[in-house]
């Protein structure tokens, strides 16, 4: 759909319309209004824009940053609290699991006290590598969802409650499994010794 120009007519209207009128006073704002926000602008200090050029890529992108990063890329970048070299072996999928879960087809409601009682009983036995399956969440497609919503609560919940007592004391490391164990839709828990 293209764009239809102004007639000479009809801006000669305009114009004769725009000289008979008069600007209006913008309202004034009472003083107990205006020194709140007059502080609250001093404490916001504008930051100068950089100088860049239509097109050019940023040159850094951290700054830009105002979310939460994704939650596979805050456990990657998670302290590492177990042994270095037993981290490694595990993220490459060497070490097998002595323990695992499978908590598909469970409500949050369901998941919640199943992984208690898991992490619980695997650190009681002497288990050190427990494998947590939450899946990677439904397509919204095979739901027939047509409102946006977030997909895979237990994938979000599960690292979550594993930071939460009573489990927490019993947790070392919680990282993303290897593909050959479920990839983004499983969890390698590595677990203190049982004391």
């Amino acid at each position: 759909m293209s764009r239809r120009r102004v007639k000479q007519d009809e801006l000669d209207l305009w114009n004769q319309v725009a000289s008979t009128t008069e600007r209006l006073a913008l309202p004034r704002r009472s003083l107990i209004v205006d020194a709140p926000l007059q502080e609250a602008a001093k404490k916001r200090e504008a930051r100068p824009i950089a100088p860049f050029t239509l097109g050019a890529l940023p040159t850094s992108t951290r700054e830009m940053r105002d979310v939460l990063p994704a939650l596979s890329e805050r456990l990657r970048s998670a302290p590492v609290k177990m042994d270095a070299k037993s981290y490694k072996t595990m993220q490459r999928g060497k070490l097998k699991p002595e323990g695992r879960i499978d908590l598909h087809g469970m409500t949050v409601a369901q998941a919640h006290p199943a992984l208690i009682s898991f992490i619980m009983t695997a650190q009681a036995n002497g288990k050190r590598l427990v494998l947590i399956i939450t899946g990677k969440g439904g397509k919204r497609e095979e739901l027939g969802v047509i409102a946006p919503q977030r997909m895979g609560a237990l994938k979000r919940q599960v690292p979550i409650w594993l930071t939460m007592a009573p489990v927490s004391s019993a947790v070392l490391q919680v990282t993303e499994s290897h593909i050959k164990h479920g990839g983004a839709g499983a969890y390698y828990v590595y677990l203190r010794r049982a004391r």
